[in-house]
Formats: C-alpha cells, sequence, structure tokens
C-alpha cells in the first residue's frame, strides 16, 4: 500500500496561474507564484470582489479525537473534491499544518489517501513562510519590551507583570519557562519568561481574524503586553510596535491558492491550534473562497466541543458569517475506542463498545442541531474492517435523532467515494437556517464559560480559586467583558481529563489561567493541565523523517 506521501508525489499537478484561471477566472497578474504549484491572491484583488454574492459555508469537524483517528481533514478535503465531482463549484479552506505536529506525533494535516492537497511536501513543511512572518512579529514586539526597559523603561513596565511570551513553531518543553536577561548588565534586566508555539500566540490569533491590513495594524497595536507599576495596561502600540509588524506580516497576509490531487482549488491560510486557541484558518481565505465559490468548504480544528464551537462562537461571530451545513466526522473505530474499546482492538466488530461509544456522537449532534441551530450529517470515514452491523447500528442510532448518517468512501475512492456525501450536504444546504451563538456579547465572562461548560461539555459547573476569579472580575471592569471567550483545555475529552472517553457529565471545569488576548478580540481560559507549548513524543515523527539521495523527502505523513 502506498503512503500519503507516495500518493501525493505521484499527483500530475496543474500549474497554479492556470488553474487560478480556469477554475476561479482569477487574472494571473492578481497571483504571486511560489514555484509552480502554489500562489498567493493580492489584497487588491480581493477587495474587488466585495459586490459579489457569497457562496454557501459549510463547516466539517468530528467527534472527541481519538488515538484511533477521524479523518477531518481528509474529509474536508474529499467533500470539496466530491462536490466538484457532481458539478457545483466548491473550494476547500483549510489551516496551514504546524511544524510541531509535523514533526511530533500528529503528523501533517494535508489529508490522506485519495483525499489530500498538494504540494503536499511544501504545505506540511515550510510552505510559503506565514508562520516564519508570524514568529519574526511576534517576537520582534518581545524584543522591543525588552529593549524599552533596558533604556530607561519610560513607560514604567512592571517587569513581573510582562505577560507577552516568544513563540517557535515546534514542540520544545524546554522552553516553557525561561529566565532571560542573564549575563550582567549589557543583557538587560532579568526576568522569568516563557515560550509558546507559534500557533498558539496572539498574533496567529489576530492574523486568522483580520479584513485587512488597516485592521491587522490596529488589531496588534490593542495587543497588551504587560502592565505598568501602576497597574495601567501597556500596549503594543506605546511601545510603536505595530507598524514594523505589520510590515513584516504584510506578504504572509495574502491567501495561499493550491490543489487537491483532482486539481480542484483549495485555500489553505492561517492554523492556530483548536486546544488552545480558536482553531479556524483565516477570515480573509474564507471571505474570499465565499466570493468564488458556490459552496465553501472549511474544518476547525479537534472535535466539535472545541474547534466548532470556536468556529460560530469566535469567527462566525466576529466575521458576520454564517454557516449552511455542518458534517460531522467519525469513524467506527474511533466510536468503538469512546465505547472502552483499546486501539489495538478496534478493528475487531465489537457491537457493545460502539453502541456504548455512541454517546459522543450523539452529544455532538445534540450540540449542533440544538445549541447552534445548524443542520447536520454524520460522515462515516470509512475504511475496510467497517462491518455492515456495525455501519446499520450508528444509522438506526442517528436516525432516531433526525440525522442522516453518510458512509463515505473518499480516502481510498477521492471525490467520487464521497458523491453520496456530497449530495446530503447540498440537501442539508437548502435547508432553513436556525443559527445562533451559544451565549450573548452581553453576557459576562464568567457566564460565557459557564455556558459553554454546561451546554457543551456537560458540566455540573465551573470553578477557579481566588486570584483567578479576581483576574476575570478585573478584565470584566476593564471594559473586556462584551468579548468572546477561547477555552483551552485537552481535545480528547468533554471533561478537563483525557482519560474520560465517551460523553462525560456532571464534572467541573477549574479554570486554571486567564490570559487577555484584547488584539484578537477574545479572552483565552485556560482550564486543566493543557500547555500552550507542547512537548515532543518519546518516538516523535521527525526521527522518521528524511531525504534521499535524489533530494527526495520521505517519512513525511
Amino acid at each position: 500500500m502506498r503512503s500519503d506521501l507516495e500518493i501525493a508525489q505521484a499527483a500530475t499537478k496543474r500549474p497554479i496561474l492556470e488553474l487560478a484561471t480556469d477554475r476561479l477566472g482569477i487574472p494571473t497578474e492578481q497571483l504571486e507564484p511560489y514555484g509552480r504549484f502554489k500562489a498567493k491572491l493580492s489584497l487588491e484583488y480581493i477587495d474587488t470582489l466585495a459586490s459579489r454574492p457569497n457562496g454557501k459555508l459549510v463547516l466539517v469537524t468530528a467527534i472527541s479525537p481519538t488515538p484511533a483517528g477521524e479523518g477531518k481533514t481528509t474529509t474536508t478535503v474529499g467533500l470539496g473534491d466530491a462536490l466538484n465531482h457532481i458539478g457545483k463549484r466548491a473550494i476547500m479552506c483549510l489551516r496551514e499544518p504546524s511544524l510541531g505536529p509535523v514533526f511530533g506525533m500528529k503528523g501533517g494535516a494535508a489529508g490522506g489517501g485519495m483525499a489530500q492537497i498538494v504540494p503536499m511536501e511544501d504545505i506540511n513543511l515550510h510552505f510559503t513562510g506565514d508562520f516564519n512572518a508570524i514568529a519574526l512579529a511576534n517576537n520582534l514586539l518581545a524584543a522591543l519590551i525588552d529593549n524599552h526597559i533596558h533604556h530607561g523603561n519610560k513607560l514604567g513596565i512592571d517587569v513581573r507583570r510582562v505577560n507577552w511570551r516568544r513563540v517557535v513553531d515546534l514542540n520544545d518543553r524546554a522552553l516553557r519557562n525561561i529566565v532571560v536577561g542573564l549575563g550582567g548588565t549589557a543583557n538587560g534586566f532579568p526576568r522569568e519568561d516563557h515560550f509558546d508555539i507559534v500557533v498558539a500566540s496572539e498574533i496567529m490569533a489576530i492574523f486568522c481574524l483580520v479584513n485587512n491590513l488597516k485592521d491587522l495594524k490596529q488589531r496588534l497595536g490593542n495587543i497588551v503586553i504587560g502592565y505598568s507599576l501602576t497597574g495601567k495596561p501597556i500596549l503594543a502600540r506605546d511601545l510603536q510596535a505595530q507598524g514594523a509588524m505589520t510590515a513584516l506580516l504584510k506578504e504572509a497576509l495574502a491567501p495561499n491558492l493550491v490543489q487537491t490531487l483532482e486539481n480542484n482549488p483549495a485555500i489553505v491560510h492561517g492554523g492556530p491550534f483548536a486546544n488552545i486557541a480558536h482553531g479556524c484558518n483565516t477570515v480573509l481565505a474564507t471571505a474570499t473562497a465565499l466570493k468564488l465559490a458556490d459552496y465553501v468548504v472549511t474544518e476547525a480544528g479537534f472535535g466539535a466541543d472545541l474547534g466548532a464551537e470556536k468556529f460560530f462562537d469566535i469567527k462566525c461571530r466576529k466575521a458576520g458569517l454564517t454557516p449552511s451545513a455542518v458534517v460531522l466526522v467519525a469513524t467506527v473505530r474511533a466510536l468503538k475506542y469512546h465505547g472502552g474499546v483499546e486501539v489495538k482492538d478496534v478493528g475487531t466488530e465489537n457491537l457493545d463498545a460502539l453502541r456504548a461509544g455512541l454517546v459522543n456522537l450523539e452529544r455532538h449532534i445534540h450540540n449542533i442541531t440544538q445549541n447552534f441551530g445548524l443542520p447536520c450529517v454524520v460522515a462515516i470515514n470509512h475504511r475496510t474492517e467497517d462491518t455492515p452491523a456495525e455501519i446499520a447500528l450508528l444509522q438506526a442510532t442517528t436516525a432516531a435523532l433526525g440525522v442522516e448518517v453518510v458512509l463515505a468512501k473518499h480516502w481510498a475512492q477521492g471525490g467520487a467515494g464521497a458523491a453520496d456525501l456530497a449530495h446530503a450536504v447540498v440537501k442539508l444546504c437548502e435547508q432553513p437556517n436556525h443559527f445562533k451563538f451559544l451565549y450573548q456579547d452581553s453576557d459576562s465572562l464568567w457566564d460565557k464559560v459557564q455556558a459553554i461548560a454546561t451546554k457543551t461539555y456537560g458540566a455540573a459547573s465551573i470553578t477557579a480559586d481566588a486570584k483567578v476569579r479576581a483576574q476575570i472580575a478585573q478584565l470584566q471592569s476593564d471594559g473586556y467583558g462584551d468579548l468572546p471567550v477561547c477555552i483551552a483545555k485537552t481535545q480528547y475529552s468533554f471533561s478537563t481529563d483525557a482519560k474520560l472517553r465517551g460523553a462525560p457529565s456532571g464534572h467541573v471545569l477549574t479554570i486554571r489561567e486567564v490570559r487577555l488576548s484584547a488584539g484578537a478580540g477574545f479572552v483565552v481560559m485556560v482550564c486543566g493541565d493543557i500547555m500552550t507549548m507542547p512537548g515532543l513524543p518519546a518516538v516523535p515523527a521527525a526521527n522518521g523523517i528524511d531525504v534521499n539521495d535524489a533530494g527526495q523527502i520521505t517519512g513525511l505523513s
């Protein structure tokens, strides 16, 4: 059996300028090619699309992630290919992969099997340099902070209350907690500092939520980097940092155009994690695609409780987007894992375990259809070991909830294998839409977390220690209470305990830390033991990645 990389390397790709002109009508002069098979759309061209009507927006999300796999990105690509296969004009909008997971445990994010975006190696590695630009803008601000303190500290920055962190796009646990400024007075004032992974940074969140360069510079200036000795918030614009940061991000802000194995257009831009950030591709990419196609298929990271909730309550709220339908991805294997079966045994038929694991699927369906008022279809990402009895049980269970289950074989067959799913999605997009948010802007920050925890996670309540409660109260009184909240927690469970599979209820969500992302326009509530700088596993994927004598990359997944 060929690997995903081998399939991608054998693909017949169309020159991206030719594809953009033939399929999307984009003039070649409005594209900046990065080699033959990837290009950036000019921001000037995007501005000319404003008067066009929007297409239908379809979100692909999933059950709670498991080691057995779900295939959300693969399904997003497969559905996009399938919509084009049945004669619809569709574009996929995906996130750029982070190098942390690529070299760590999760691997890349370009799809799999016959449902991939290409050039796979480029997309999963340096791509067009967007993440490098984001890291540089972030770390420029960090350098300007310490430089200002070193040269007299006119703003009176309290070095104990600098909350701006440095970033790197790798998993490196040794950088989570560090001390900077050692080595004498010439190197500044020693202070405790921290590193996050690039995809958890506020710059990444801002990058993914802005509408244009003016909006970008305004939001960068709004970043709160820390507090003065008198307790006054210090903003990035107080350091005159926003102009240079915008200059570093200017080229990166243009969305990236690539293609699928079936030569269908895909826009890949931005990449925040959904367990520690809002987990969606850029607003700019999604808004552009909606002007260029009749159907736009996008994804939100991890399970629907994290990615989809943030897609709705943060991205759609901020950008004024209204989704038309939701595809909820599951595999029989993953559902059996949620039913208590270990990974080594999920390939064996087990109706009891499947029945027990279906509670996870059912809660996600309830959240999508009841909490957010959207029509939903369940896509079973098919594997050869799935049995007719297991599929029948799935169909019977979801039918009782008024939701259709479609068996999708895009991994093996490409777009043709997901044609039934495409037809189901088109049908859903024509249904009445009752989209709503989980909470209102006017709700307090505490009540917003309470709503997410009790309505989406099945928690009984939320809690925090006195220090965290005081921080939340201070943000409320400082005028940030109308912002949405971004919950940072484990992706593996509805609770903050990654080992609790299925659909746990009655647990308590503990808020461990609060971070204001004033530039992005939300407040991050860090819960449980989630880390914003991941570590590498005992055997990282990097150990298997190589380059052969012909210069061809191997081992990338």
